[in-house]
């Protein structure tokens, strides 16, 4: 049996049960959506390491364990970016405290490039030199860029800030 023929008898006889699993224990359809891509994922590149018979189910079960593991684990990490960014601005000047709503929506508006360097400066406390090797550019080209960033993302709060003011909700 070809490493394609066993991927697909495990995946036709297990997709259900990795659904349901998924779907029971994610925060919504579009996270178990990722896990059960993920685990799926992680069985085709791992194909030679599944045992056979049912014990690939629970080897299965271990994978999306792991996958949703990972998932709270990123989503804890975007609250704390969200409140340590927070924090950041708030010692810039003097503002009110921010909804983290508004912090979030702020954040999401941005571009991916400047969410990358905000979240590896934040979240994995990177400097502009390391920041520069993850991205692939000179240390002397991160810096302004995490700069840039930092400040357009002020922008979009002062943005979110002037709606709420807009709409009547502060």
């Amino acid at each position: 049996m070809t490493h394609r023929d066993r991927f697909e008898a495990v995946y036709d006889t297990y997709y259900p049960a990795i659904y349901r699993y998924a779907a029971r224990r994610a925060g919504s359809p579009d996270d178990a959506a990722d896990v059960i891509s993920e685990t799926f994922l992680t069985l085709w590149r791992r194909i030679g390491d599944v045992p056979e018979g049912e014990e690939a189910l629970l080897w299965l079960y271990g994978v999306a364990r792991r996958v949703l593991a990972n998932q709270k684990r990123g989503a804890s990490r975007r609250a704390v970016l969200a409140e340590r960014l927070r924090s950041e601005l708030a010692a810039f000047r003097p503002v009110k405290l921010i909804d983290l709503d508004h912090v979030r929506t702020a954040f999401e508006e941005l571009p991916e490039r400047d969410r990358e360097v905000l979240a590896l400066a934040c979240w994995e406390g990177l400097t502009g030199e390391q920041i520069a090797k993850v991205v692939g550019c000179t240390a002397i080209a991160a810096r302004p860029r995490l700069h840039r960033a930092r400040k357009r993302l002020a922008a979009a709060l002062e943005r979110q800030a002037s709606l709420t003011i807009a709409m009547g909700e502060a």
